[in-house]
């Protein structure tokens, strides 16, 4: 994908794994695929948000096997869904050791209480506020969390859409 007009006409076999990189939820992929095609990039954003929306718990755990644990390298990810990971959680790799500990122990707390891994949109944000924020949704009830997921995930899928599209096309 490079233009929205590409990404309109592009065969299903070729732009089906290149979304599931993307976000490796296959509903997704598949529900902007059969709603093509899209007049600008608010569009695509705004279905991409509306079919996350929707998706069950189930749909959600999937979606989450292509993202690492924040403070970890991506394992099992392709060479540039590993690279977007990291460039993602770069404030991570330049965090001192205390708050890449805290992580850590996070990560650990968060699986045991929520049964998957913590996501969070970490582009842009610094380590100290990614530690801040998974210590104040590990308050969250299971319901609540879901829905925090969801919201994180919703953010993660507009920031790839939005950089895997060029800007001619916004």
């Amino acid at each position: 994908m490079s233009t929205l007009a590409e990404f309109n006409q592009a065969p299903v076999e070729t732009l089906r794994p290149r979304l599931l990189s993307l976000t490796a939820a296959e509903e997704w992929a598949d529900g902007l695929l059969a709603a093509r095609p899209y007049d600008d990039l608010d569009a695509v954003l705004a279905t991409s948000d509306a079919i996350l929306a929707k998706l069950d718990e189930a749909q959600i755990d999937s979606a989450l096997a292509g993202h690492p644990r924040i403070g970890e390298r991506a394992e099992g990810l392709d060479e540039e869904s590993a690279a977007r990971s990291a460039k993602e959680q770069s404030s991570m790799s330049d965090a001192d050791t205390s708050v890449q500990e805290a992580i850590t122990q996070g990560n650990v707390e968060y699986e045991e209480r929520f049964g998957r891994i913590y996501l969070v949109a970490a582009a842009g944000r610094s380590a100290d506020e990614l530690v801040a924020l998974l210590r104040q949704r590990l308050g969250n009830d299971p319901v609540t969390e879901l829905e925090v997921v969801r919201g994180e995930l919703a953010r993660i899928s507009r920031i790839r859409l939005t950089q895997e599209l060029r800007p001619e096309d916004r």
